[in-house]
Parts: C-alpha cells; structure tokens; sequence
C-alpha cells in the first residue's frame, strides 16, 4: 500500500485539530489568563518538523490617515504552498501611560495573536457550560464610586500603565464621577 503524500492543506488541518496553547499569561488587573504570540508560536513548534512546514508572520502599515492600521498575516509553508490568515488593528495613539513605541508594539502584539488564533483556528470563547449559570443567580460586579474605594489607586495604575477603561468596567460598576476621573488620566 502507498502512502499519498499530504498536502499542506491536510497537514494544517492535522495542526488545528491536534493544537493546545496554554493560556500561560495572567493579567492581574482583569484577573484572566490569556495566551500571548510567543505561545502560539512556540506550541507550534513540534509540527514544524514533523510535517516538514514553516510559520511565520509578517506585517504591514496598511493605512495612517486618521490613525496606523496594522495588518498582521500569520503564514504557513511547505516550500511550495502557503496558506494565509489575517488580522487588522488600529494603534490607539491617545493610549494614555506608553511610549509611541509601546503603542505599536501593544497593536503589533494583538494583531499576531489574531493572526495566528485565525490559522490555527484558536477559540478563545468559553464553552457553553462555562458562561451558562445553569439557573443559578449571577454574581454581581464589584463597585468603585469613591477614590477611597481600595481598587481606586489600582484602577488607576492599570490606566496608567495602559489598561483599558473597558477592562476596569467589566469588573466593577463604576459611578460616572470615577469614570470621568479615569478618562482624564
């Protein structure tokens, strides 16, 4: 019996069903982990050689009339064929707390992650039983209305090292007075 030879689109295929990236990265402020680039990258690794193909991911300056757009492309290779995926962020250049260059690299960052969880199909959804309360009452969000509220100062500082207003409201309830105080940071 002879064995057919797989093509690159089979070998991707056995990659994103067989794939596990842990998520080895925990944002302390959100109390999540995520998985970074690096991981995915480096979980890759073991089919490279065994399926005899490449990764790698470039990136490109598609647009800077309002602000940069970033297009990222996670790529996978036998030396022949090449299958793409893509990923587009804008760098946020009123990012309070970074330097120009954390802005890009913070954009540059997402979009390889994107990029990459697109080619390898990476569902960083929870699965039903994880977000269904099964009849359950919900836990209610934490609430921040003073700045002598102990998260006040640790709200800012995530503000200031960069963090997202969106993140800090998906944790807390937060009064329209902190929210403003937030903003102007």
């Amino acid at each position: 019996m002879t064995k057919t030879k797989s093509t690159l689109n089979d070998k991707l295929a056995e990659i994103q069903t067989k794939f596990k990236s842990k998520k080895s990265r925990f944002n302390s402020f959100g109390k999540y982990n995520f998985r970074s680039a690096e991981d995915i990258l480096e979980a890759t690794k073991p089919y490279l050689l065994e399926l005899g193909v490449s990764v790698k991911v470039c990136e490109e300056l598609i647009s800077n009339t309002n602000f940069p757009i970033i297009q990222s492309s996670a790529i996978i290779s036998d030396g022949v064929d090449a299958i793409h995926a893509t990923a587009i962020v804008g760098v946020d250049l009123d990012q309070k707390g970074m330097q120009m260059p954390q802005k890009f690299g913070s954009a540059s960052s997402y979009g390889k992650k994107y990029a990459l969880g697109n080619l390898f199909l990476i569902d960083d959804t929870a699965d039903a039983d994880a977000t269904n309360a099964h009849g359950k009452a919900t836990v209610a969000k934490n609430t921040l209305t003073s700045e002598k509220d102990p998260a006040y100062p640790k709200a800012v500082e995530f503000i200031k090292k960069g963090g997202k207003l969106s993140a800090i409201k998906a944790k807390y309830n937060i009064s329209k007075e902190i929210e403003t105080k937030l903003k102007t940071l």
